[in-house]
């Protein structure tokens, strides 16, 4: 992934604290990761528990479907460029004093 500079000044079109828009997208990179390393764990466990008769065959499977998620950007990247385009929303939770 080559490095990009990001202006936080332009981190969306909402006003608002430029620290908390980072962490809003660190929480969001955090989640598509999940969600990624579930699909993807979700996708290889079809092959969990086949004989080893056909295991050229299921590893190149395997293999195909892992490279198509590596190909997927980075979560970092995407959840930096929901936030550019103000797909991500943050609040606070009700605080009770």
């Amino acid at each position: 992934m080559p490095i990009r500079t990001l202006n936080l000044e332009n981190l969306g079109s909402k006003k608002g604290n430029r620290y908390e828009k980072i962490v809003a997208m660190s929480k969001r990179a955090r989640q598509i990761a999940a969600q990624e390393k579930m699909e993807l764990d979700e996708k290889l466990k079809y092959f969990e528990g086949f004989e080893d008769e056909d295991e050229f065959t299921f590893n190149e499977e395997q293999e195909r479907i892992s490279k198509a998620f590596e190909k997927l950007p980075h979560a970092t990247q995407r959840s930096v460029d929901e936030m550019l385009e103000d797909k991500v929303t943050y609040r606070y939770p009700n605080k009770e004093i």
